[in-house]
């Protein structure tokens, strides 16, 4: 399955690029995702902990499984603004 991944702020800077498509095997969640990642850009590996990810712009859990075309969007934390800027930023 296909998916889109979106990273924000210190996560885009890390990976190179704010959106990025990933071919994913059935049945993988956004932690089998979330690990790709990090392998492929070792030094978001410390964000891990305090992630906050959605799906389709959605808050959801890293235990979530994902489906052909879901977006994924990783957030990590940030100071200053809110939860509703957060799912604006989601959300665009």
């Amino acid at each position: 399955m296909r998916v889109t991944v979106r990273l924000f702020a210190r996560l885009r800077d890390i990976a190179g690029a704010g959106e990025v498509h990933r071919e994913l095997p059935p049945g993988a969640t956004i932690r089998t995702l979330w690990d790709g990642l990090v392998t492929d850009h070792p030094a978001l590996g410390p964000f891990g902990a305090s992630l906050s990810s959605a799906v389709n712009a959605e808050y959801a859990r890293m235990d979530r499984s994902l489906s052909d075309g879901d977006e994924v969007a990783f957030l990590p934390p940030v100071s200053g603004g809110g939860t509703r800027d957060l799912e604006s930023e989601i959300r665009h």
